[in-house]
């Protein structure tokens, strides 16, 4: 019987990847479509993809399916023609990014998910068939350009933080759960106007311009492979791009440049940078915006507490992560929920 998960530690993947010669494509694509066995469906997948060294992360529900993936070069069409065999994928729009040097996942995972993107919708009269109308790059800059529409940002605010279209109005939450109703609650009096709603790949304002039109708006857009596809198109075209700044990533690059601006600052010096980062204690993983002096200061790590755990004995930092759970850890311009659980961690080293 064929072996449907990786068996092999992450350290040892990772350093197998860094060996890899051969250059690598990463990808994200995403399809709303009836899946009525995900498990059978996951394994089918994974057999293909593993047998062609497809690395990444993949969420399959009865809703479709949401992947961001990276394939070797020289296996891409052997990939296409995989994943395009199965009907409903059949000619999909594969989102290829911008800025990328082919090291951005080290492993292939499949996971089978409630849902391909966790909304919190509960209504069963909801349905993805009906949907905002999409619209390019082209159509994107003209609707901008001419100002009659209202542009959404359906990403989190540290993807918002580094990079945004001009005039973007920004959904302040953490979750794409709590955004969709503050969408709503927040756009009743445009409810009349052109809605254009964005995310990174599509696959969120999709879903976002489907749950506005339940709700009552009429004149609701989503922008066709979100940034992504948006920016690839841009280049192509020799357009200017409305989008500034970079495009957050989930995946371990943590962003792709789109234009030059820096729009945001670094969150311990407060000097313009953009690059996020992953606190390099173990026991807090903040993910915040860093620049290199501070991450020559900090070592990399998010606070004087943080750098202090992190060149302690590994003995000593395992046992002060014992009982800490990371949980969300973004750092948050509001600052009410800034680093709860670094805090906690913390205390446990003083009472030490």
């Amino acid at each position: 019987m064929a072996v449907l998960h990786n068996r092999i530690n992450q350290a040892e993947l990772k350093a197998l990847l860094l060996q890899e010669t051969e250059p690598r494509i990463t990808i994200s694509f995403y399809q709303y479509f009836p899946i009525p066995d995900p498990q059978l469906f996951r394994d089918e997948l994974y057999k293909a993809l593993n047998a062609l060294k497809v690395f990444g992360r993949i969420y399959v529900a009865h809703e479709g399916i949401n992947a961001q993936i990276s394939v070797p070069e020289s296996k891409f069409d052997a990939f296409k023609q995989s994943l395009y065999a199965i009907p409903a994928l059949n000619g999909l729009r594969l989102n290829i990014a911008v800025d990328d040097d082919g090291k951005s996942f080290w492993v292939l995972k499949i996971k089978v998910r409630e849902k391909i993107v966790a909304d919190g919708i509960s209504d069963p009269s909801f349905s993805m068939e009906n949907k905002g109308r999409y619209v390019n790059a082209e159509q994107m800059n003209d609707m901008l350009h001419n100002g009659d529409a209202v542009v959404i940002d359906m990403r989190n605010h540290y993807e918002y933080e580094v990079g945004h279209f001009e005039n973007a109005i920004e959904i302040p939450s953490d979750t794409f759960r709590e955004q969709l109703p503050m969408a709503v609650e927040m756009m009743q009096a445009q409810k009349d106007k052109n809605i254009i709603m964005y995310c990174t790949g599509g696959i969120r304002c999709e879903k976002a311009s489907a749950y506005m039109l339940h709700s009552g708006f009429k004149n609701v857009f989503h922008l066709e492979g979100g940034i992504i596809n948006y920016a690839k198109q841009v280049k192509e075209a020799g357009m200017e791009s409305k989008f500034i700044g970079k495009n957050f990533v989930f995946d371990d690059r943590l962003g792709e440049r789109i234009t030059p601006d820096i729009i945001s600052k670094c969150h311990q010096c407060g000097q313009p940078a953009d690059t996020h980062t992953n606190c390099k204690n173990d026991g807090c993983h903040l993910l915040f915006i860093q620049c290199e002096a501070c991450a020559t200061k900090y070592d990399g790590c998010c606070s004087e507490a943080c750098q202090h755990v992190y060149h302690l004995p590994e003995e000593q930092q395992k046992e002060l992560r014992k009982g800490i759970d990371k949980g969300m850890m973004v750092f948050n311009k509001s600052k009410k929920r800034l680093r709860p659980k670094l805090a906690e961690l913390n205390n446990k080293n003083n009472e030490r």
